[in-house]
């Protein structure tokens, strides 16, 4: 043990321009960047009318992102179930994975799914983070199949 604590961060819903631009600029590292990702393919019709979450620092740098859809907007990632939501474009920078800030965007994301009635919410999983999603409830369902050219897999919690 060092003494060196893990640098503390808040998750809030990221209502203001500033909060929604941050989330943008935390997935285009992320996934444009790091993954590789097409820009063009990143961002789309559904970020607008999403609800997103962002976990910052203590100083106010953006550590991770996530979405919520839910309604019309999930039908087609969830079967046209209208109360399952489709949780998604979940990334956490580098320097700040392991420290729980992906668990922290998860469960905001379910809060705010169950506030809005939601009876479960599914995912898209990248396959190299299956493990992650099911520490947090989640079932793998489904085919692999590709996504951007990444493996992925349907997964899904009842909430």
């Amino acid at each position: 043990m060092t003494g060196l604590a893990a640098p503390s961060y808040a998750v809030r819903v990221a209502e203001e321009d500033a909060d929604r631009e941050a989330c943008f600029t935390v997935r285009k590292q992320v996934f444009v960047a790091e993954q590789g990702v097409p820009e063009d393919i990143e961002y789309d019709a559904y970020d607008a009318g999403a609800l997103h979450v962002l976990a910052v620092r203590a100083d106010g740098v953006p550590l991770g992102t996530g979405r919520l859809l839910y309604g019309v907007a999930a039908a087609e990632r969830t079967g046209g179930d209208p109360a399952v939501g489709s949780l998604g474009r979940l990334a956490v920078v580098r320097e700040a994975r392991g420290l729980g800030v992906g668990a922290a965007l998860v469960r905001a994301i379910e809060d705010t799914a169950r506030a809005r009635g939601l009876a479960a919410v599914d995912l898209h999983a990248q396959t190299q983070a299956l493990g992650f999603y099911r520490r947090l409830g989640y079932e793998a369902y489904g085919p692999e199949y590709l996504e951007a050219g990444i493996p992925h897999q349907a997964m899904r919690r009842s909430l």
